[in-house]
Formats: C-alpha cells, structure tokens, sequence
C-alpha cells in the first residue's frame, strides 16, 4: 500500500499589517483533488477579500477551520494527503495526481459551455501572468466554470497559437448550443458572493436562532454582517470619532474637458482597449495640485505631521456588499492615459474580488467618484488616518453668467471633507482653486501621453 504524506496549509502573511483572516466560504472539500496553486478557500481580511492556495497536488483530507471563523497568521486551515497516494476506506491506494487528472476529465464536457468561474482569478496565476505579460483574456480555462489555472497559463507560454485555438473550437461548440444540461451533466453555478443588503433571488434565507424566527414573523429579515462590512464599520467609527471633519465645496466648468474626452475616447479605446473616463483628467488635475500643496497628502501623528512624498491615490470602488480603496502608486508619475489604464485594471480586480495586498495599500490621499450615480453633492467620510476625502460630482449642463451673458455650460461640483486638525479653510480653499484651474485648463491640445 503506497505512503501518504501529511501537508498542512496555513493562513499565510498576506500584507505586513495583517495579523489574522476570516475564512468565509471553502472551495474545495475533503476528498476533493487539488493540484498546486488551485485555491481552496475564500478568506477576508481588513484589507483584501482573496483566495488561499494550495502550496501542493493533493487530496483535500481535513478542513480544520469552519466558515465564518478568524483565525491567526500561521494557523493550520486545513490538511492535504501528498503525493503517493492515500489509502481510502475500502484499502485501495488513490494517487492524488491521477484522482486530478480523473475529475479534471469527467468534468470537461460539464465545464466546455459555462464560463461563470472565468473572471475568478487567483492571486498566484495573476502574478504568473503579470509577469510574462500575459492577457488572460487569451487563455483558455480549463477549470471550473471555465477558471483559468495555472498550468492553463504555463501551457499558454509554451505554446500561445495552439492555446488560442483550442479555445476558439470550445468557443465554436458553446455557439454551436453544446449545452451540459441538455446531455444529463448537472449544471454548475458559481456561488453566490452577495452578502450584504443585495440578496439574490437563489439567495435562501433560513432562521439560525429564535431572534431570526422571531423577526420573520414581523416580517423582517436578519442579515449577517461580513468581514468586509465589519471592517468598513470600524474603519468609519474609527474615523468619524477621531477625526474633526470639516468640509467644503466649490463649482468648476468643464465644457473644454467634457469636449475633449469626446474627441478622444473613441480613438483611445480602439488603441488602449479601455475606456477613457473624466476621472482620469480629475485624478491628473488633483494631483498637480498637491504638488502644488503638499500638505494635503499627510496624516495625523499626535505631536507631528507626516507629510507623504509619493502621492498614492486611493481609489474608492463601490460593489453589490462593500466599498473597496485600490491604490495607484505614485500617481504623480503618469500621465492622463496611464491613469486611465491603471484605473481600468484596478476597478476590474476590486469588482471581481481579485485585488491583492499590495493594491489596497500605502494610500495617502481618497478620490471618489460619486458623479457615477448621478450625486451632484457629497460629504465623504475621511479615509482614516488620511487628511482628505475628495468627491468627483455629476457632470450637469447649466446656464452660467459669463461676460454679463447667459451661456449652457457643463458644470461639475467638488467635494472635500478635511482633517481639521491638519488643514484649515485657506489652505483647502486655494487647494480646490488649484484643481479648478487645473480641470478648466484641459482643452482640445491637451495630450494624453
């Protein structure tokens, strides 16, 4: 009978200043095959919502902690059976690899029309990809519900032609109405990642206590608080009751902008493949002016005020269950079209719940653009320990006096909420003309690299 080894996967340390994770949903179960950097559960931390992976081919053999649970950096989640095989319950010895490569097989012509998992991407394949400069969307996905794993990108490097092709032909079958379903293959849906106020209507609601039995016979209904929404509650208390808001406001034209981002959007799109938003011009206005005004990018420190030199914007992006801060590092490098693309990729990762440690940290000043919903006037919480909060309102056609005339402009509210504690309503005042100046000086000349 052929020796099993024992393998222990532990919570790893995601980002310096995470000491523990919620494990909030598990992927796999035991006895469930699982090759090398294949995830195996959902966990949540105050900074990310990510995937731990597998650090080897195995068998799934013990789930140690249950889900809902936090538990510390290094805590043993759960355990795997190695290479070599494992004796099952009937004494026959089952290889890992082979009990992989078998449901990888059987699973092939259930997963060939669904690509429900495709857009849930890994952490350890992304990084794969990123770093060969890979697009995955060109990358077949041969796991569930057409998920892209890391031997899917290795056998794209190998061979990019072959790749492509064969995930044109399962392309042409799914047009072609190869339906899993209509062959007797149970259909798979990817699970449900509402948690919050926007329940589904698969989402089934079951009382867990009598308080929940109780409230439904009032007709109310219980919802359990994620992690994330936990942490975004604490991070806000924290804020509110710590720091002295203030806030402010002022009126800016962007006709010249609204003009210009028409001229160009199409022909950057056919270029870049990604959309040109007014927030890009909005985050390059913004951070020309804290050249301008350095203070703006610092942060409380009892005794002292910590002036930041790199100027990283957090980027505030909202989904169905939380808010999400991605980073773009050193903003006051790039130019409009290089915040664009960033701006792109970053929103695309928070939405699919892909971000990395790394993209939610080292954030020194938020931009927000709550325009998108059609606000025309915000007063934003500060992103704590942060000075600022600054809101990109909605875009409105107005009539305006200019010369003793009337004339339709298109006009646009900036918000700013204040640390008053380190800014007053001077310095926060020339900030905001700095920035309008900065929007009303774009005009059709303006270059994008």
């Amino acid at each position: 009978m052929a020796q099993s080894r024992t393998i222990e996967i532990t919570l790893p340390q995601l980002a310096e200043s995470v000491v523990d994770a919620t494990i909030t949903k598990w992927l796999k179960q035991p006895g469930d095959p699982v090759e090398e950097y294949e995830a195996l559960c959902e966990i949540v931390t105050d900074k990310v919502t990510a995937e731990l992976p597998s650090t080897a081919d195995g068998v799934l053999d013990q789930i140690l902690i249950g889900e809902g649970e936090t538990v510390a950096v290094g805590t043993v989640v759960c355990t795997l059976r190695g290479e070599g095989g494992a004796a099952d319950g009937t004494g026959q010895d089952v290889s890992a690899a082979g009990a992989s490569e078998a449901a990888t097989g059987s699973s092939t012509a259930a997963e060939a029309g669904d690509q429900s998992m495709r857009s849930r991407i890994s952490p350890a394949v992304r990084t794969l990809a990123d770093e060969h400069g890979i697009d995955l969307d060109q990358v077949p996905g041969s796991g569930l519900g057409g998920r892209i794993r890391r031997k899917d990108v290795l056998a794209y490097l190998a061979n990019p032609q072959q790749a492509q092709s064969g995930q044109g032909t399962a392309t042409s079958a799914r047009s072609k109405g190869a339906d899993p379903s209509e062959e007797g293959a149970e259909a798979v849906q990817a699970p449900l990642r509402s948690t919050g106020l926007h329940l589904t209507g698969n989402t089934t609601v079951r009382p867990k206590s009598d308080q929940a039995a109780a409230a439904a016979e009032r007709g109310e209904e219980l919802i359990d608080v994620s992690p994330v929404r936990a942490t975004i509650a604490s991070r806000m208390r924290q804020s509110v009751s710590e720091i002295p808001h203030a806030w402010t406001m002022i009126e800016v034209d962007v006709t010249n902008l609204v003009t210009l981002r028409n001229k160009l959007k199409d022909e950057f799109m056919r270029k870049e493949g990604v959309n040109l938003t007014y927030l890009a011009f909005l985050i390059k206005a913004v951070v020309n002016a804290i050249k301008d005004y350095p203070i703006m990018n610092s942060v409380w420190a009892v005794d002292k005020i910590i002036v930041k030199k790199d100027i990283n914007i957090s980027l505030a992006v909202g989904t169905e269950d939380a808010v999400y801060m991605p980073v773009i590092k050193k903003a006051d490098q790039m130019n409009v079209a290089g915040l664009a693309k960033e701006i792109d990729q970053l929103t695309k990762r928070a939405r699919a719940a892909t971000l990395r440690p790394d993209d939610v940290q080292g954030g020194t000043f938020t931009v927000n653009n709550t325009g998108a919903f059609g606000s025309i006037l915000s007063q934003p919480i500060i992103n704590y320990p942060q000075a600022c909060n600054f809101t990109f309102e909605s875009i409105v056609k107005k009539p305006v006096v200019i010369d003793d005339m009337i004339a339709v402009r298109s006009m646009v509210n900036l918000c700013l909420s204040l640390d008053h504690r380190i800014l007053d309503g001077v310095i926060c005042g020339r900030f905001l003309q700095r920035v309008k100046e900065n929007l009303e000086a774009f005009d059709t000349n303006t270059k994008l690299y």
